[in-house]
């Protein structure tokens, strides 16, 4: 399998709680460099960006919402099989799909009433990773 590179957020939630060490340690751990991390209050424009194949559908608001609600770190993480690998490490969307030893299956929360806090985004393939990756790091 040949070196990749994907875009990894740690969202709101998972930066609120404390868990930037724990994401960024499984990262190393798996054997993943860190080519690139930053700390970003985000802004509306680039999460829409980001977002916009989700734009129009009805959760579409509550997602910028939730990721606008504190600062994320953002990651750019390289190696063999990185995409697929920080998906499987990252877990279900849903935490309550999410197996035991994931970082959303031992992290996640989905509160009551309120959107899913998942911790992590990844991701989901090499053209989404390019195309966020210059949304966050267009300097790269």
């Amino acid at each position: 399998m040949t070196s990749s590179r994907t875009l990894i957020l740690i969202k709101p939630d998972g930066v609120r709680r404390g868990f930037v060490g724990e994401v960024l340690s499984r990262l190393e751990r798996k054997g993943y460099a860190l080519d690139a991390l930053k700390v970003i209050p985000p802004n509306v424009e680039k999460l829409e960006e980001h977002y916009a194949e989700h734009a129009g559908k009805s959760f579409f608001p509550g997602v910028i919402s939730y990721m606008s609600s504190g600062p994320i770190v953002a990651i750019v993480a390289s190696g063999s099989g990185v995409i697929e690998g920080f998906r499987a490490l990252a877990g279900a969307t849903n935490p309550a799909d999410a197996a035991p030893g994931t970082i959303r299956g031992d992290f996640a929360q989905a509160p009551s009433g309120g959107p899913i806090e998942n911790l992590v985004h990844g991701s989901d393939s090499a053209d989404s990773a390019e195309r966020e990756i210059s949304i966050w790091f267009p300097e790269l």
